[in-house]
């Protein structure tokens, strides 16, 4: 038994871990490495193993980090069962077939340039929307909180609540080889308790080992109602100063998240009754309409809440931009305008417009809601750039800079402390962060052996 990192070793993105057992291989993750260019090296090189030798690739959720190269990894032969739950199902065609779209409109907008400009080279999408769609016929059985599934004799997988986004899911492995046995927790992204919208993680099961993200290792978040105020504070002060509001969001919760804080604000009249907010992103949109039909994976409260006809996700005021042409009329309005765009690290989408036009004007702000890679120009932005490239332009920075962490779909530090502490394992994988989140966090992880992997790294079990 052993198991070797093909991502997020010793970074943030790239999910893809994979362990093998009485001669199977189980993958978990398969995600696309981000924060540079997308369709760059990192992401062609090749996988670390054979696709085709791969029998099950276990799916914890439908962030890009970690399904984005599952296309891919069809390409290159992997023909074995997707298993997941049905909300990270659904999600996953969503995130997929915008991925695949955005790789194919890029390399479109290169070959133009290359052609104005005499330019040699090529530039290749990752994969197409037909790689998309055929990847998506390999999912199998449907996974269930709690509910064993036998993947072959000596392996079974329980998929259990990670309290991250809608579906997400931690895996427990239960491994037999040659009269040995291990447990194998793997945390996926863990989430961080006390969300309206998503229920807090289950406590994760005793095991002999465990790979665990550590994004935020080092840090405590601030309170959520702390962070709810600020954004509603910016949003006023933004407003006053006659300037409008950009939001770079990521599509999945996080989203979702806002739009119910908002619609509080606005109902409460903590907001003025009138405020605009536009939802400038086909994907959070389509996002937002699986939240409503996967509403068994919400909190209780919230889900009885939609049976009975009260929608948390849509208010007076709210906007859905579906086309380019409604998204480019959103720059006309000067102020009074909270615009929520994707992406959430403004690595591409509709937001770069939104900066564009927003981010030289003193009078209006800029919110971060979420994690921003290193090399990001999110990252660049928040770190206190003064002038950043933007669609070809160079655009000074004067609109205040705000970061809010308190809504991350991430666990904090304290919280990965208490999530490990359930396992008793004697060692520990530290996965999904950067160098000075993973140190911190292990000096806290008492009684186990830690490791920090890099690329490529495998072990025995």
């Amino acid at each position: 038994m052993k198991i070797s990192f093909h991502g997020a070793a010793r970074g943030v993105t790239g999910s893809c871990h994979l362990v093998e057992c009485a001669g199977r291989r189980i993958l978990i993750d398969c995600g696309l490495f981000q924060g540079k260019h997308e369709l760059g090296e990192e992401n062609d090189r090749p996988f670390g193993f054979d696709p085709a030798a791969v029998d099950w690739l276990l799916l914890t959720h439908a962030h890009l980090d970690h399904c984005g190269r599952m296309p891919l990894l069809r390409k290159r032969g992997f023909t074995g069962e997707i298993i997941a739950t049905s909300a990270t199902r659904d999600l996953t065609r969503l995130v997929l077939l915008d991925a695949a779209n955005l790789q194919e409109e890029e390399a479109r907008r290169w070959h133009r340039r290359a052609a104005r400009s005499g330019s040699a080279g090529n530039l290749r999408p990752l994969y197409s929307v037909l790689d998309a769609l055929d990847c998506m016929e390999q999912f199998g059985r449907t996974a269930h909180y709690g509910k064993a599934i036998r993947l072959a004799e000596g392996i079974v997988a329980t998929f259990f609540d990670a309290g991250h986004i809608l579906g997400s899911a931690s895996i427990l492995l239960e491994l037999s080889e040659g009269g040995s046995s291990r447990r194998l927790v793997l945390s996926g992204d863990i989430g961080n308790a006390g969300r309206p919208l998503i229920s807090d993680p289950t406590a994760p099961p005793g095991a002999d080992a465990v790979v665990m993200e550590s994004t935020y290792g080092d840090r405590p978040h601030r309170p959520l109602p702390a962070s709810v105020a600020e954004l509603e504070q910016t949003v006023r002060d933004a407003f006053d100063r006659g300037g409008n509001v950009v939001i770079p969001v990521f599509a999945l919760e996080r989203t979702q998240e806002l739009l119910f804080h908002l619609r509080q604000a606005i109902v409460s009249r903590r907001l003025p009754g009138l405020t605009q907010v536009f939802l400038d992103s086909p994907m959070a949109i389509a996002a937002t309409e699986l939240f409503r039909r996967n509403a068994e994976f919400l909190r209780p409260e919230i889900a009885s809440g939609f049976a009975s006809g009260h929608d948390f996700l849509d208010f007076r005021g709210l906007h859905f931009t579906r086309d380019r042409e409604e998204s480019a009329s959103i720059n006309r309005i000067r102020s009074g305008a909270i615009i929520m765009a994707g992406s959430g690290m403004c690595t591409g989408g509709r937001v770069l417009h939104h900066l564009k036009h927003n981010l030289w004007r003193p009078e209006s702000a800029i919110v971060f809601v979420g994690y921003a890679s290193e090399g990001t120009l999110g990252r660049r932005i928040i770190d206190g750039a003064r002038e950043v490239s933007l669609l070809g332009e160079s655009v000074t920075v004067r609109a205040t800079i705000h970061t809010i962490n308190g809504f991350s779909a991430h666990a904090a530090q304290p919280e990965l402390v208490q999530w490990h502490r359930h396992t008793k394992a004697a060692r520990t994988f530290l996965v999904h962060g950067e160098t000075l989140a993973m140190t911190a966090l292990s000096r806290r992880l008492h009684n186990s052996d830690v490791i920090m992997p890099s690329l490529n790294e495998s072990f025995t079990l």
